[in-house]
């Protein structure tokens, strides 16, 4: 079920997506190129089929979460870009691909990054893309903007880059990870039901308890992978955690006890859907395909 929920997705995104990157001026073509180099190639799409697959469970028209949609997979893009940037995490390859900076340049890079992180903002204020109500497209632009920044992935990245090297316990781990990789899948989520036009308070607790257990299993599962995969089927460099000497959930608990770690959070998720029907479904085998993907 879920690669044809996936592919069904990733086709609707992707065509909205396509209609961003027409360039404006040519002198701009080679910054709307690293653009779009960045984000229309490759990429699993979780981050959007969480947007779709959380307005779906209220019974909302997925049509109504392309914008959402949208702006986290190109929020993600961004960060993509950023943190394989020589400064950052140095790496090369990216979805199987040289890395934005490798294909073009560095300062190239940089400035596509700020674009798409730009234009996530343009997206989803957009009615054209996303059709809610001024006061809920505010809300979703403030849940973004939150996850995205020093309280979300930002912060994230910068505990991140100062914990290289040092012994991290497990809490502070998962602070690390809540905000880097967590904070955008808990967004997807809430923007999804948010684009529902249909969301309360008691499903989007129900919604958060869920995309905190799978945001920080996509983690967990990522550190596994880091050790059991291989670059060609990563798409990009195996085994850097270990090389940087970078606090991981393996290295902290153990590989076994890792995938423990790893199935208990699942649990968690699907625990917090029972109170939704079958129109949840695609939230219940997202949370399992996250930890089981081998990529």
């Amino acid at each position: 079920m879920i690669a044809t929920y996936q592919a069904r997705c990733q086709q609707r995104v992707n065509a909205t997506l396509n209609q961003l990157f027409d360039t404006p001026r040519p002198e701009l073509a080679r910054l709307y190129q690293a653009m779009r180099y960045s984000v229309v190639d490759g990429g699993k799409r979780v981050r959007p089929l969480l947007v779709y697959g959380a307005c779906e469970a209220l019974d909302g028209d997925p049509a109504q979460a392309n914008g959402a949609a949208c702006a986290v997979e190109l929020i993600h893009a961004y960060s993509l870009v950023h943190d394989d940037l020589p400064a950052m995490d140095d790496d090369d390859l990216r979805r199987g691909q040289p890395s934005t900076h490798k294909a073009f340049d560095e300062a190239c890079a940089i400035l596509a990054g700020d674009g798409l992180q730009s234009l996530a903002f343009e997206v989803l204020s957009d009615v054209r893309y996303t059709p809610q109500t001024a006061e809920l497209r505010l809300q979703m632009v403030a849940s973004l903007a939150r996850a995205a920044g020093p309280a979300g992935m930002v912060g994230g990245q910068a505990i991140d880059l100062g914990s290289v090297g040092i012994a991290l316990d497990q809490a502070a781990l998962e602070i690390m990870h809540r905000h880097k990789t967590g904070a955008l899948i808990e967004a997807s989520v809430r923007l999804g039901a948010l684009a529902s036009g249909r969301a309360d308070e008691r499903a989007l607790h129900a919604l958060h308890v869920y995309a905190q257990a799978i945001g920080l299993a996509f983690q967990v599962q990522d550190d596994i992978l880091d050790i059991e995969s291989d670059t060609a089927t990563l798409g990009k460099t195996q085994g850097k955690d270990n090389a940087h000497n970078k606090p991981t959930y393996p290295t902290l608990l153990g590989l076994d006890a890792a995938k423990a770690y790893a199935r208990q959070l699942h649990d968690q998720a699907l625990d917090a859907l029972q109170p939704f029907a079958l129109t949840a479904e695609p939230l219940r085998e997202l949370a399992r395909y996250i930890v089981e993907r081998r990529y």
